[in-house]
C-alpha cells in the first residue's frame, strides 16, 4: 500500500507541475479550442470549463472502443466506482465511494430511470442499452438541489442522440463474444444484434427507430448445465442465462429557440434459473424420473418521455419534461423433468413492480444582466409500488403502496467577475410518507490565468427509504427479516474542492491535470440490524432501522494528454471510509478503513489505416469492511484485483463498415477472496466474492449507411 501511495503522489505531482514548464499558450479563456459541452446540472448546455460543477464525461468514442454490452462494461473502468455483478439473479449494480446503488442516481436525458423497486436508484446496469448514447456525464457528491432525493454520492446522466446531419442513417450491428472459454453459435457465449434507422423528414423534423437483442447464454464454469441428472450440486449455471430485447423510438422537432421530443423505450428481459438440487420421483405413467424445481424471471419496462425547451415572452428559458415509466418483474415457478425436458406445474406471479408519473421543469434567464442568472424549478413524483412479501407460516401477501413528493427548488449563478462564479441553491421537498425534506448547495468556480481552474462545493442532500426498506418481509424457517414503516430519510453533507490545469503544448497536444479532495458525511443511515429475540420462539429478529453513521474522504487525481490522434488518461485515488454500525448488543469501531485505486487508458488512431488501438486498465485495491460476528463487528478483507480491456477498431469501404475486435478482462479475473473472523470456531475463514466470469474475446461488425 505504501509503495502504491508514494508512486501515486510522485506521479501526480510530476504531471501537475510539468504542465507549467511545457506550456506554450497562456490562458484557456483566450483560446479557440473546442471544449466538451455538458448539460447535467447546468442552466443551459455549455462548455465544460464554464461549469461550476465538476462534470466528468465518458464519450461515445470510449463506448465504441470498449464494444460495451451495457453500462456496467463502461463503469468498470471508472475511478471510485465498483460494479457489483450477481450470477444468481443476473443483476449488476454500482457502488460509488463504498456507498451502494441506493445513493447513486442514474438518469436518461435528466429523467431518473425506473426499476421494479424504485426510481433512479438501485438500477440494474445490465438493462441499460448503449446503442443510442451521445455521451455519459457524471457528477460526484451530493446533488440534492438539482436532482432531488437519493442523489447522495453522485449522479450519472445518459445523454441520448436526438438529431442527425444526414437525411437517412442506417446502423446495423452484429457482435459475437465468448464467455470465458465457452462459445457456440447458438447455445454458448454472447450474441448481440441491433438495428437503428433514422430519417430527417425536413429541416425541423427528425425520427428514429431502433432495436437491440442481447442474448447471454450463461456461464457454466464448473457446472454441468440444465440437463445434468445427478444430485451432486453441479446442475445449472454459475452465471444465469439472460436474454434482453430493447426497442426505442424518437420523434423530435426544432425551430429557432423551440425544441421538443418524445422518446419511447421498451425492455423485455428473461432470466432462467436452474436449481442445483436434483430429486427423484415415481408415478405409474412416467415410472422413475429425475426432476428439479426451477424458475424464470420476466422483466418488462416501459419508458415514455416528452420534453420541451423554448422561450416565454421572448426572454425566459423553460425546460419541461413529463415521463411515465413502469417496470415489473414476474416469476414463473415450474418443475422440470430433466430427461424428457418437459415442464409441469407452471405458475407465474407478479413479484415486484413500480409505476411512476414524473415531471420536472425549470425556468431561467430572468435578468438581462449576464452577470446574474436565476433558475426556479419543480419536480413531481408519484410512485405506485407493489411487492409480494413472505409472512409467517409461509403465507405470501401483496403490498401496494403509493409514495409521492412535490419539490420546488431555486438556484442562482452569479458571475461576480469574468473569472469568479458563485452558484447557491435550495430545494424544498414535500413528502407524502415522511417529514418534509430540504437540500442546499453552494458552488464556487474561479478561473486563474494560464488555464488554472479552481472549484469548490458544499452540498446537503437526503435519501428516502426504499420500498424494500419500508415494507419487505422475509419470515421463514427460523429467519425473520422485515422492513420498517417508521424509518426516516437519511441526511448527508458533502464537500469538494478541485484544482485543474489545462495547457496547450507543441504539436497541438492538450494536457489536463486535476487534483480533487472530497468529504461525505451520512447521518441516520439505514441498515438491517438485530433488534430483539422473539418472545415466543426465541428466533432472532432483524429489521431495517436508522442506526448507522458513514463518513468518507477521498483524494484523487486525473490527467489527460490529448492530441489529434492520441488520447492518454491516468487517474488514481485514495478513499477512507468510517462507519458506525450498531445492533442492540454491540457496535462497530469507527476507525477509517482505506483503499487505493487507479486507472489508465490509451487510444491511438492511425489515419492512414483508419484504425484505432485502445487499452483500458483499472486497479481495485484491497478493501476492508466490518462484518457481524457472534459477539462483535470484525474487519473483513477483500483482496485487490486488476482489470484490463483492449480493442482494435478498423473502418473500411469508405467508413461504411466498422470492425472491432478485442478482449475483455484480459487478466482473467473471476472471484476474489474475502476473509472474515469466525469467533465460534476460533479461526479465520475465507470466502469468495464473484466479480466476473473471466477473460472473453469479442468481434463486433457495424454497418453505417448515411445519405
Amino acid at each position: 500500500m505504501q509503495i502504491y501511495t508514494k508512486a501515486y503522489i510522485s506521479l501526480s505531482l510530476f504531471l501537475s507541475f510539468s504542465a507549467f514548464s511545457q506550456e506554450k499558450f497562456q490562458d484557456t479563456t483566450s483560446t479557440s479550442q473546442l471544449e466538451e459541452v455538458v448539460v447535467t446540472g447546468q442552466f443551459e448546455p455549455q462548455s465544460i470549463n464554464k461549469s461550476v460543477f465538476n462534470v466528468k464525461v465518458i464519450t461515445s468514442q470510449d463506448i465504441q472502443n470498449l464494444a460495451a454490452n451495457n453500462l456496467g462494461d463502461v463503469l468498470n473502468q471508472y475511478l471510485n466506482i465498483t460494479v457489483r455483478p450477481s450470477g444468481s439473479d443476473g443483476r449488476s449494480t454500482v457502488s460509488l465511494f463504498g456507498l451502494d446503488a441506493q445513493y447513486f442516481k442514474i438518469l436518461v436525458d435528466n429523467v431518473p430511470l425506473v426499476n421494479e423497486a424504485g426510481l433512479g436508484n438501485n438500477i440494474d446496469l445490465s438493462q441499460i442499452n448503449l446503442n443510442d448514447i451521445e455521451q455519459i456525464e457524471i457528477i460526484e457528491g451530493s446533488m440534492g438541489v438539482t436532482h432531488g432525493a437519493n442523489a447522495v454520492s453522485g449522479i450519472l446522466n445518459i445523454i441520448t442522440k436526438k438529431n442527425s446531419t444526414h437525411k437517412w442513417s442506417i446502423f446495423a450491428t452484429a457482435q459475437e463474444e465468448t464467455v470465458n472459454n465457452e462459445f457456440a453459435l447458438f447455445d454458448k457465449g454472447r450474441h448481440i444484434q441491433s438495428l437503428k434507422v433514422s430519417h430527417k423528414l425536413s429541416e425541423n423534423w427528425f425520427v428514429s427507430l431502433g432495436g437491440n437483442r442481447n442474448d447471454f447464454q450463461g456461464y457454466l464454469g464448473e457446472k454441468e448445465g440444465p440437463n445434468h441428472v445427478e444430485n451432486d450440486g453441479l446442475r445449472g449455471y454459475n452465471w444465469l442465462p439472460k436474454e434482453q430485447i430493447n426497442s426505442n423510438a424518437l420523434i423530435s422537432y426544432s425551430k429557432d429557440d423551440f425544441r421538443i421530443f418524445y422518446k419511447f423505450e421498451y425492455l423485455d428481459e428473461k432470466v432462467e434459473f436452474f436449481n442445483s438440487v436434483v430429486q427423484s420421483g415415481f408415478n405409474t405413467q412416467l415410472g422413475s424420473y429425475r426432476y428439479s424445481d426451477d424458475k424464470r424471471y420476466f422483466t418488462d419496462r416501459y419508458y415514455h418521455h416528452l420534453n420541451g425547451v423554448g422561450k416565454l415572452f421572448s426572454k425566459l428559458h423553460y425546460n419541461v419534461s413529463v415521463s411515465h415509466q413502469k417496470q415489473a418483474r414476474n416469476v414463473e415457478d415450474f418443475r422440470t423433468l430433466i430427461v424428457s425436458k418437459n415442464e409441469l406445474n407452471n405458475v407465474e406471479v407478479k413479484d415486484q413492480s413500480m409505476e411512476v408519473l414524473y415531471s420536472t421543469g425549470t425556468l431561467s434567464n430572468f435578468f438581462t444582466n449576464d452577470k446574474v442568472d436565476l433558475q426556479i424549478g419543480y419536480e413531481l413524483v408519484n410512485n405506485q409500488g407493489f411487492s409480494l412479501v413472505q409472512e409467517e407460516n409461509n403465507n405470501v401477501s401483496p403490498v401496494r403502496k403509493r409514495l409521492e413528493n412535490y419539490d420546488f427548488f431555486v438556484s442562482s449563478e452569479i458571475k461576480a467577475t469574468d473569472r469568479f462564479s458563485v452558484r447557491p441553491g435550495l430545494r424544498f421537498s414535500s413528502q407524502s410518507r415522511f417529514e418534509n425534506q430540504y437540500a442546499s448547495s453552494l458552488g464556487l468556480r474561479y478561473l486563474f490565468e494560464k488555464g488554472i481552474e479552481v472549484r469548490g462545493s458544499l452540498g446537503k442532500s437526503f435519501r428516502t427509504p426504499t420500498f424494500e426498506e419500508l415494507y419487505s418481509k422475509q419470515i421463514f424457517d427460523g429467519h425473520h427479516f422485515t422492513g420498517n414503516e417508521n424509518l426516516k430519510p437519511e441526511t448527508s453533507t458533502s464537500y469538494e474542492v478541485s484544482f485543474k490545469k489545462i495547457s496547450y503544448l507543441d504539436s497541438n497536444f492538450r494536457l489536463s491535470n486535476m487534483l480533487t479532495a472530497s468529504f461525505l458525511d451520512v447521518d441516520d443511515r439505514i441498515d438491517m440490524a438485530f433488534v430483539r429475540f422473539n418472545e415466543g420462539s426465541g428466533i432472532p429478529e432483524y429489521e431495517y432501522i436508522n442506526i448507522s453513521k458513514y463518513k468518507m474522504w477521498n483524494a484523487s487525481t486525473n490527467h489527460q494528454l490529448k492530441g489529434e490522434n492520441l488520447v492518454l488518461n491516468f487517474g488514481a485515488s485514495i478513499v477512507g471510509i468510517s462507519q458506525v454500525i450498531k445492533n442492540q448488543i454491540f457496535t462497530s469501531d469507527d476507525k477509517y478503513l482505506y483503499s487505493f485505486n487507479l486507472n489508465a487508458s490509451a487510444s491511438y488512431t492511425v489515419p492512414k489505416w483508419a484504425t484505432t488501438f485502445s487499452a483500458y486498465y483499472k486497479y481495485n485495491g484491497k478493501t476492508q469492511q466490518f462484518v457481524e460476528s457472534t459477539s462483535q463487528y470484525v474487519i473483513s478483507d477483500i483482496e485487490a484485483s486488476n482489470w484490463l480491456d483492449a480493442s482494435i477498431r478498423k473502418s473500411f469501404f469508405k467508413n461504411k463498415f466498422d470492425l472491432t475486435i478485442g478482449a475483455r478482462n484480459i487478466l482473467d479475473v473471476t472471484n476474489v477472496n474475502q476473509s472474515r473472523t469466525n469467533e465460534g470456531a476460533g479461526h479465520a475463514v475465507t470466502s469468495s466474492v464473484m466479480l466476473a466470469y473471466g477473460r472473453s474475446y469479442f468481434a463486433k461488425l457495424t454497418y453505417n449507411l448515411n445519405f
